[in-house]
């Protein structure tokens, strides 16, 4: 009798800030976010970046908590007017958005007397029935509703919320990835590639190709849940590589 396929956990990260989408700031958030829901056994599906805009977030928060397991959004959640991320989420949810009594707690423990003016406690507003997310840096928390995390956008501050709640999350199947580099050109190798894809639907096979000053060629990475089903289809390529005359070059990581 075969095992069960490993449980796929997904996840989307809403990138929000119109400053993102004008290029004044460029995303740092976006492979951290990757990379980390990935060590817990969480795979990022989707990444949208949408601008400071009510109804796209209402919209866009209520269409991903439905499709996917989890949903983390970045951005809009400080203390200046454009910052319309945390009642948007509470309009997505059909609730009041509220000064959490905890988190009033919290930013007027963190700044000196006086110094919670009317703009700093707009970063204690939540959703009703929002848990807040430890903010080990500037004390401003993020907070979850429901599979939604809402995340702030400054990367440091990002990344210490992050850490400190992605252990808490519940994951499936860690995605591996092993890659095999050659100095064959794509065009050499895609169909049979092509065909290797085929025999291994369980598996994604990419390919990425490189230019080097005195070189080029292309790595294909074969990413999956199973060592040994990625074994066999390393060892195919690199026999496929090996029959086009390339030589095949292996590297191995955890993805």
């Amino acid at each position: 009798m075969n095992d069960p396929a490993p449980e796929m956990v997904s996840a989307c990260v809403l990138i929000i800030g119109n400053e993102i989408l004008s290029g004044r700031t460029q995303d740092a958030n976006l492979a951290f976010l990757a990379q980390g829901l990935n060590e817990v056994g969480i795979r990022l599906r989707e990444a949208r970046v949408i601008p400071d805009d009510a109804a796209t977030i209402i919209e866009t928060v209520n269409e991903a908590r439905g499709k996917f397991d989890y949903v983390f959004t970045t951005g809009g959640i400080g203390p200046t007017h454009d910052d319309i991320t945390s009642g948007s989420i509470a309009r997505a949810f059909g609730v009041e958005l509220i000064v959490h009594p905890e988190a009033k707690r919290i930013l007027e423990s963190h700044y000196p007397p006086g110094g919670l003016n009317e703009a700093r406690l707009r970063m204690a507003q939540v959703p009703e029935g929002a848990v807040l997310l430890p903010n080990p840096i500037s004390r401003a928390p993020g907070f979850r509703i429901d599979n939604v995390f809402v995340l702030p956008g400054v990367p440091q501050i990002m990344q210490a919320i992050f850490n400190e709640l992605k252990h808490r999350l519940k994951g499936g199947a860690k995605m591996l990835s092993r890659s095999v580099s050659c100095t064959l050109g794509e065009g050499t190798i895609a169909q049979d590639l092509a065909a290797l894809q085929e025999r291994y639907g369980d598996l994604e096979i990419g390919s990425y190709p490189y230019f080097r000053r005195s070189d080029f060629g292309v790595t294909l990475v074969v990413r999956g849940t199973e060592r040994a089903r990625i074994a066999d289809a390393i060892d195919e390529l690199k026999t496929l590589i090996r029959t086009l005359g390339g030589d095949p070059q292996e590297g191995l990581a955890d993805d």
